[in-house]
């Protein structure tokens, strides 16, 4: 099985500490930075956009995690000045030409990734395993934050992972997003993920941030 990655949301952030979280996430070697973008028509809410990215690059060597919950993304891309090695999630719910989404973020140098809603099946991911170099299952339905898991998803993890090592493609991440919490990131790593996006319910759960992320790490390894 893959090491773990860690994704803080960066839409659970406190503002006031905002700064001092960044410094945290570095000493602690936080790998990613999960920014949910939300466009208000593929989900109801309206989040981060090009300029936090901008501005966050500024602040931290931390690579992004770029989450776009936004229609055709395929034609949208260009618009985050996406770095090498950063994560680009797209929704395949979200577009008709999926493949020319992913392509798109390959293109300029991050790693595509495939997100699906709970209810989508993973045989959306027939065609497109040689376009990617992960799968975002969500485990709550997207477009806000402090959710409960759906528990079928548990199940849905075992299966991509089995599905992905039946087809040769055991390097092929699976990101985990909704209620990442210290009880449910465990379950997740047996079921098979390997990078966690945690928000309120574990590293954004308390005033100790530095604690929270070495009690998850615990939990996902």
């Amino acid at each position: 099985m893959l090491s773990s990655v860690l994704s803080p949301s960066m839409m659970c952030v406190d503002y006031a500490r905002f700064a001092e979280t960044l410094r945290t996430f570095e000493a602690s070697g936080v790998e990613l930075l999960h920014v949910d973008v939300m466009d208000g028509v593929f989900v109801k809410n309206y989040t981060l956009g090009t300029d936090f990215c901008r501005n966050l690059r500024k602040m931290t060597s931390i690579p992004l995690d770029l989450h776009l919950m936004i229609t055709e993304p395929e034609w949208k891309i260009g618009w985050f000045d996406v770095q090498p090695g950063e994560w680009v999630s797209v929704h395949a719910e979200a577009t008709d030409h999926l493949q020319r989404a992913l392509a798109a973020v390959a293109s300029a140098g991050g790693v595509p990734v495939c997100a699906l809603n709970p209810a989508t099946p993973l045989s959306v991911l027939d065609y497109v395993l040689d376009d990617i170099g992960a799968v975002l299952l969500m485990t709550v339905n997207p477009g806000f934050a402090g959710q409960k898991l759906i528990p079928a998803t548990l199940g849905k993890i075992a299966d991509c992972r089995r599905y992905l090592d039946e087809r040769g493609r055991e390097d092929i991440r699976i990101e985990v997003d909704g209620n990442v919490s210290f009880e449910n990131a465990a379950k997740m790593r047996s079921a098979g993920a390997d990078a966690f996006v945690a928000g309120s319910s574990s590293v954004f759960s308390g005033p100790d941030i530095a604690g929270n992320i070495e009690r998850l790490r615990r939990c996902a390894e």
